[in-house]
């Protein structure tokens, strides 16, 4: 009897999922193309959310000064960024994050706190800067495929073929075959919006697609194990069918973030990063 239960609120779930992302997918796409304010009211949003959602996971209280100088540390690098100063906001990033540890009374709750405002204001930085930079609208629509296409293919092809399971300690659903199909069909995706726009050569735009499908994998399995180090779920119930955005963005966000460090290693700037890795 608990099995024929369960089934209808996996398959209630599901729709729930599919729901969700028919209407939030089309919306984050059109506000993405739309760009300027829009666009970055959008991320600042969800950056403040994934705070806060870490900020309940970890134990900070949203109203404390700690929450409320790692909330101002966003606000103010993404006004910094708004008006093209890129690096005071990061400079204003490093400040907050220390401040948050200090807020937090130098304790261990108080590292997590100041762990979660450097990791978010990280990914407000990233995910600004590379729409802002020559080529952003492109690369926007291409980071946001490839991590959309790893979670709903691994989850698919993990579904369809199971196996070997991927890190059980820490996500026991995920699996080889799931992380591997994630992979593939993201890496096909990602040439695809490359050729589509036109891209001379798409070796380099296949091999960046894989490399951020890889790191997207580990960004959910770090929020995992997150999440199972605090005996947590759902990092909250924001989304139906999702949980949280943490649930939702923690591919993107360390994707986001690696891409930028791999662009200004190869000579982008901090206004635009992703110049660097010489995408045509």
């Amino acid at each position: 009897m608990a099995e024929t239960e369960e089934t209808p609120k996996k398959l209630s779930d599901l729709g729930l999922r599919l729901i969700s992302a028919v209407i939030l997918g089309p919306l984050v796409l059109l506000i993405t193309y739309w760009g300027g304010a829009p666009y970055k009211a959008l991320v600042l949003v969800a950056a403040i959310l994934f705070l806060w959602e870490w900020f309940t996971i970890t134990g900070t209280p949203e109203r404390s000064l700690t929450a409320v100088t790692g909330f101002l540390s966003l606000i103010l690098l993404s006004l910094l960024e708004y008006v093209s100063m890129p690096l005071s906001g990061l400079a204003v990033l490093v400040v907050g994050t220390i401040a948050t540890f200090a807020t937090g009374g130098v304790s261990r709750t108080g590292r997590w706190a100041a762990e979660g405002v450097l990791y978010s204001g990280l990914a407000l930085y990233a995910l600004l800067s590379v729409r802002e930079g020559a080529g952003g609208l492109v690369f926007s629509f291409f980071l946001l495929i490839v991590i959309w296409a790893t979670d709903i293919f691994a989850y698919f092809t993990g579904r369809a073929f199971g196996g070997p399971k991927l890190w059980k300690k820490i996500s026991p659903k995920k699996t080889w075959s799931g992380a591997i199909g994630g992979l593939v069909i993201a890496t096909l995706l990602g040439a695809a919006v490359a050729y589509l726009a036109g891209a001379q050569s798409l070796f380099p735009w296949a091999l960046l697609a894989a490399a951020l499908s890889v790191v997207s994998q580990a960004g959910d399995l770090l929020e995992s194990a997150i999440k199972r180090r605090f005996d947590v779920k759902d990092s909250s119930r924001l989304i139906p069918g999702h949980g949280g955005i943490m649930d939702r963005i923690d591919g993107l966000v360390a994707a986001a973030i690696f891409a930028v460090i791999i662009g200004l290693i190869f000579g982008g700037t901090f206004s635009d990063p992703i110049a660097g890795l010489g995408l045509g």
